[in-house]
């Protein structure tokens, strides 16, 4: 036994795992300085937009002009694919345009300025993939590398717009093939979460954060209770994708031109808002949400979010389904304590954090999305949430490029996608 030689091997195996920790930590760190300034600036223009929106109440009626700049800046992308070419990029190696970070930005911008109905967090998931690909091109870095930088990118955007690093670490890692995560992204997306975060705060970009009023004991009773919302949030969660899916097959099958299909989605929008006589649903309505984790709610906002955000992504408009999910989610939950008897607000935070496990069939995300939204002192109403909401949610999901590796009742391997 050469004691020396074998010293040598050790010593050099540890400055190799220092020189690879160094390295990602440079990559990692420049790209979350990047998408925190994006994100930053982005975060902010949504933000202005949508507070102008709600000063001018006329800039509705030019919803359909806003749709028609979107299918115009759109004919530079030949896919459209969005999110899905992003888990694509990881899964098979494809490649993710830079065209599309720029496109999702100001096609979501202008979503929101006009009053379609979509988030902003799953337009970071396109960006922060886009530019992540790029930055890896750019360091000329190998395939498997080059899925991790979009791993980190993806992490960068989501803790850059919603302030939530660690969500958006697992978020990245998860929601490409459920089932298994790729640890060696941890650190790296750790990193980018982190600084993507800091760098979007120091822009005037604040994350959110729900404190969830009254205090509610962990009893059998109420146990029983969270399990019947999270059931039905695993419902809600199907239907939601569902009809995202079928309206946008829909409108596609029924109105060819992409020109008449926005413009028929922009101005069904407008009829509708005008017939409710609300603009609640317009944009990602955290107004609504901040009112229900407070215990007030529409009984059909739930309802009426699902149908106005299946309108405006189906014609053709960008943006995020997550923050709708969370809308969905803080309604239903709201609406379901108040009928029970459950304190609404912790309702509300549960319904959030079921409704998002059952379309993203990301339960770890999900939990850690409820300690950095609400903080860990539901810790067990969250977990009970989660975990009956992915289990009975199926396989349907937001995105049908996310694969299910392993079975959610069984220990089976399936490799199976999204419906």
């Amino acid at each position: 036994m050469d004691i020396k030689r074998d010293s040598k091997e050790v010593i050099v195996k540890c400055i190799g795992r220092v020189v690879l920790l160094f390295s990602w930590a440079i990559r990692a760190s420049l790209c979350g300085l990047i998408l925190g300034v994006i994100g930053g600036m982005f975060s902010l223009a949504i933000t202005n937009v949508t507070g102008f929106r709600n000063t001018h109440p006329w800039m509705l009626y030019l919803l359909p002009v806003g749709g028609l700049a979107i299918v115009a800046m759109y004919k530079l992308d030949k896919e459209k694919r969005g999110t899905n070419r992003v888990l694509e990029a990881i899964q098979s190696g494809e490649e993710v345009s830079i065209t599309l970070a720029p496109l999702i930005m100001f096609s979501t911008i202008i979503t929101h300025a006009f009053g379609g109905s979509a988030g902003r967090e799953g337009a970071a998931l396109q960006l922060g993939g886009s530019i992540g690909e790029n930055i890896g091109n750019v360091l000329q870095l190998d395939e498997a590398d080059k899925k991790i930088m979009i791993m980190c990118g993806m992490s960068a955007a989501f803790s850059a717009l919603f302030g939530t690093p660690l969500t958006a670490t697992i978020f990245a890692m998860e929601v490409v093939s459920v089932g298994i995560m790729q640890y060696a992204a941890l650190v790296p997306c750790s990193i980018a979460a982190i600084i993507g975060k800091e760098v979007s705060v120091m822009m005037g970009a604040h994350g959110e954060h729900f404190p969830v009023p009254g205090v509610t004991r962990f009893t059998s009773k109420n146990a029983i209770i969270v399990i019947v919302l999270a059931f039905l949030c695993a419902a809600i969660s199907i239907i939601f994708c569902e009809m995202l899916h079928r309206t946008e097959h829909l409108f596609k099958t029924k109105i060819e031109n992409e020109w008449l299909r926005v413009v028929a989605g922009a101005v069904l929008v407008i009829v509708l808002t005008k017939l409710i006589g609300t603009t609640d649903y317009l944009g990602a309505g955290m107004n609504v949400i901040e009112a229900a984790i407070s215990g007030e709610v529409i009984p059909i906002a739930f309802l009426m979010k699902m149908i106005f955000t299946s309108i405006s992504l189906g014609s053709g408009f960008r943006g995020g389904e997550i923050v709708p999910t969370l809308f969905v989610g803080a309604t239903f939950g709201c609406l379901f304590g108040q009928i029970v008897g459950f304190n609404p607000a912790l309702a509300a935070a549960c319904g959030m954090t079921a409704v998002f496990c059952g379309v993203t069939n990301c339960p770890i995300s999900s939990l850690f999305l409820s300690f950095e939204l609400f903080g860990f002192g539901c810790m067990p109403f969250f977990l009970l949430c989660v975990g009956v909401s992915y289990m009975e949610s199926g396989y349907s999901g937001l995105y049908h490029s996310q694969k299910i590796l392993y079975s959610k009742t069984r220990l089976k391997y399936i490799n199976t996608k999204t419906k």
